[in-house]
């Protein structure tokens, strides 16, 4: 359904080192830039876009906004959550599993730099409910 996403930061640069360490935890990684107003990770094509607002305008986090990448297993989830921590991410969720989102739901939750809500989660697609 979903073509991309993106979330708006105050510094590409500085959000780019942040989200370089932590998606390369789950095998993504950078392909496409146009410093200084934007990067885009994915495996081949962009998919997920940091940038700076279109308007020009201050960035802020959108209330109940939330973006799940996919993890292809627990250890890339906890590789994930040190990664962004690491890197200047803050805990929003320690690796683990979730029972209330699932029976073999395994996730962890962060917040980027400029307070962006982010998590890794394996799932099994062929178990989400209909």
């Amino acid at each position: 359904m979903l073509h991309h996403v993106s979330v708006g930061v105050e510094d590409v640069e500085r959000a780019a080192k942040f989200y370089d360490a932590a998606l390369s935890a789950l095998g993504y990684r950078r392909v496409m830039e146009f410093l200084p107003h934007a990067v885009a990770y994915g495996d081949n094509a962009p998919s997920f876009w940091v940038q700076m607002p279109a308007d020009r305008k201050a960035a802020t986090v959108g209330n109940g906004t939330h973006v799940g990448f996919a993890a292809k297993s627990k250890r890339a989830v906890d590789a994930f959550h040190a990664a962004a921590l690491e890197a200047g991410g803050t805990d929003n969720g320690a690796p683990g599993p979730r029972p209330g989102y699932g029976p073999d739901y395994y996730g962890a939750f962060v917040l980027d730099l400029d307070g962006n809500r982010l998590e890794a989660v394996l799932y099994p697609m062929e178990q989400m409910p209909a």
